[in-house]
């Protein structure tokens, strides 16, 4: 039996986003067995049933009691597990709903997963990153995919294969091993600020974790549904002070993305940034010191700023 593919989207506000995405894979040159959305209400999922390429794809629209990255994530994996009962070689992709896979991206997963069975996750290429300014439009995705543009910055552009201690979120996939056994932590809410690391960190204790420059794609960064900056700042220090305590991230890249993230906030709040908030990140940055002088720092905090 052939290595099947499996891809969870957990979503939220973006429901157009979704279904762009839903387009996008069914194109995929290797066909997906099942398509999962989880979002946390019906307009989440607005019209995705609607698509013509619904039923095709075979799939399932589902949610959660709450938003959440981590724990609409976990229920896609169960969905995976009770709806399909996949028994032979399978591998689970988890895409945002604004990232643009390259037609070949699960082929080119597949194939990295075939040829080398202690390869248990794998992030790939992207060409392009809306994240840190402003969104990249769907037009400009598909001229970056059709090489019309050149590439725009993004740390995951190396030209080889390269073990890595966290995958990217938008784009990354692992094998059923690694999906049966391991769960994203619920305990970082909302947005899981630096859920991939611990992930990876978990999925590294079966094997490899690669980064590879085959699978390509673009994050559009669209900034609609994202935690507020406040939250923001301050999962920008709780969640991986919470990593480093759990063991899934170590002491120093916990202390390099404390200081990185104070940095560029103080830096940038001096200015009025129209994409990114970051004087509300540097005033939740603050609001996470001063938890954690009072010995309460936890990233589930930030429900109750």
């Amino acid at each position: 039996m052939p290595m099947e593919a499996f891809v969870i989207i957990a979503t939220k506000g973006r429901a157009r986003e979704s279904r762009r995405l839903l387009l996008s894979l069914s194109k995929q040159t290797l066909k997906p067995k099942g398509v999962i959305f989880v979002g946390a209400e019906p307009a989440d999922l607005d019209g995705l049933e609607e698509a013509p390429c619904f039923a095709e794809l075979d799939c399932r629209l589902c949610y959660a009691a709450r938003p959440g990255l981590t724990l609409q994530r976990n229920i896609g994996i169960e969905r995976v597990l009770t709806d399909w009962r996949p028994a032979g070689d399978w591998f689970a992709a988890f895409f945002d709903d604004d990232f643009r896979p390259a037609a070949d991206w699960l082929e080119q997963v597949r194939n990295i997963f075939l040829d080398d069975p202690k390869i248990m996750g794998v992030t790939g290429q992207v060409i392009a990153d809306g994240i840190h300014g402003a969104s990249i439009s769907e037009d400009d995705a598909l001229a970056y995919l059709e090489g019309r543009l050149p590439p725009g910055r993004c740390w995951a552009q190396w030209e080889e294969p390269r073990p890595i201690s966290s995958v990217y979120g938008c784009n990354m996939a692992f094998r059923d091993v690694v999906t049966r056994d391991v769960r994203f932590d619920e305990d970082l809410p909302l947005y899981a600020w630096q859920e991939d690391r611990d992930y990876t960190g978990q999925a590294q204790a079966y094997g490899r974790v690669i980064y590879h420059p085959a699978p390509r794609g673009v994050h559009l960064g669209v900034k609609g549904g994202r935690t507020s900056g406040v939250r923001m700042g301050y999962s920008q220090i709780a969640n991986p002070i919470f990593l480093m305590r759990k063991g899934t991230m170590q002491a120093r890249y916990c202390w390099r993305f404390l200081w990185r993230a104070i940095a560029a906030n103080m830096v940038k709040s001096i200015r009025n940034d129209p994409y990114v908030d970051y004087r509300g990140r540097l005033s939740g940055n603050l609001a996470a010191f001063a938890s954690m002088m009072r010995g309460k720092l936890h990233p589930s905090r930030i429900l109750d700023l």
